[in-house]
């Protein structure tokens, strides 16, 4: 009989040291990271890798098959308009082979003619977009539109006046192929003595950005030979993807990081292309990219063509907005909630969101600036729950 006393004795002693420790155990809060709901300036942005490159870039190439002389030019180097860059001696040529050139400058003079009329439509584009920056201007002075408009209508100006700009460009460059043309069809005329020899000439002034055939040899007709362009007049290239394209719109701020400065450039989109194309992505997925086209604001320094940079496409943003660390949400259902810290314990608290940035989450409903919300909450955690605070160090 005093056994079983003895035991039931033990028994119960084990029992409420067990009971003991699981009492410990609840009352022991748990150490959490947290985070304060706060006011503040709020970003979305969609961050791509670019490059820049040349706004204009000219293609200069062998318009007859011949002997390529060594070029004496060198990446870097400047070029004026007019300037020869290339010499080729033609090989002699077949009915066939000259009837192609006949062709080539007829088609190249209907381009120069293309550019020219271009050129009216886009100089009457810019007159548009410049009368109406005046007029935004105006209004914006007397507080009839917003500050966003004004800028949208003078970055249109400098997108038109850019466009402008660049159609004169390209008709010098037409005028140049009509010119080149000429050259290689004259070229094939009266050659008996082989003497005749084809100059390939700069059609703008720019620098040399790459040099396709610097030995003398023999090429084909439409060989590439040296590329030209403006070093200093670039453009920067973000291909995106198709579902973040349609987000973009033209004037919209670009911020570019990570180029090799110390500081952060500014640019503007000036447009999306219409069309996408596959890229398939380092995991091996094939993905629909869009090249977004934007202009630098500030200098691009000693950026050159085909440099890479980190955008950053500002496509939307708010000065003063509620706003908690967006690894505080978690799914409750077809809504979100996060753990709000009150006297020690944990509360659930549904939560309205809006935009959400790279790290931050604009919060329309549900906690308020001051609040306390559970950072990275852990599956374990429930509702009631008591916790603390992990402090630095």
């Amino acid at each position: 009989m005093r056994k079983w006393i003895q035991r039931l004795v033990w028994a119960a002693v084990a029992m409420a040291a067990v009971a003991g420790v699981a009492y410990l155990m609840q009352s022991e809060p748990a150490i959490v990271d947290t985070a304060q709901v706060v006011s503040g300036p709020l970003r979305v942005t969609i961050d791509q890798e670019g490059k820049t490159r040349a706004h204009d870039r000219f293609v200069i190439a062998a318009p007859v098959a011949g002997r390529l002389e060594r070029l004496e030019l060198h990446e870097g180097d400047s070029v004026q308009a007019g300037q020869v860059v290339a010499s080729i001696h033609p090989v002699p040529l077949d009915p066939r082979e000259r009837e192609q050139l006949a062709a080539r400058l007829e088609s190249a003079r209907n381009l120069q003619r293309e550019a020219n009329a271009a050129i009216g439509r886009v100089q009457a584009d810019f007159e548009q977009k410049r009368r109406d920056r005046e007029r935004n201007e105006i209004l914006a002075r007397n507080g009839d539109i917003p500050q966003q408009t004004l800028e949208q209508s003078r970055s249109a100006e400098k997108a038109a006046a850019a466009e402008l700009a660049a159609m004169r460009f390209r008709a010098e460059a037409a005028e140049s192929d009509v010119r080149a043309a000429q050259a290689a069809l004259m070229a094939t005329e009266n050659r008996s003595d082989g003497s005749q020899v084809v100059k390939l000439r700069s059609p703008v002034r720019g620098r040399v950005l790459q040099v396709m055939e610097r030995s003398e040899r023999v090429v084909a007709s439409g060989a590439a030979v040296v590329v030209l362009g403006d070093a200093t007049h670039l453009e920067i290239v973000i291909d995106v993807l198709s579902t973040d394209a349609v987000k973009v719109r033209a004037g919209m701020p670009v911020l570019l990081e990570g180029w090799g400065g110390g500081r952060t450039l500014r640019a503007r989109v000036r447009t999306v292309e219409p069309y996408a194309f596959t890229k398939v992505s380092a995991l091996g997925i094939e993905e629909q990219r869009v090249n977004v086209i934007a202009d630098f604001v500030d200098p691009p320094g000693p950026l050159g063509d085909g440099y890479r940079v980190e955008a950053r496409i500002i496509i939307w943003e708010a000065p003063n907005v509620t706003k908690l660390p967006a690894s505080s949400l978690f799914r409750r259902g077809e809504k979100w909630a996060v753990f709000v810290i009150q006297n020690g314990v944990a509360t659930v608290r549904e939560v309205e969101i809006g935009r959400r940035g790279e790290f931050e989450v604009e919060v329309r409903g549900g906690v308020k600036p001051s609040e306390i919300v559970v950072v990275h909450p852990p599956n374990s955690l429930a509702e009631g729950a008591k916790v603390r605070a992990r402090t630095a160090g």
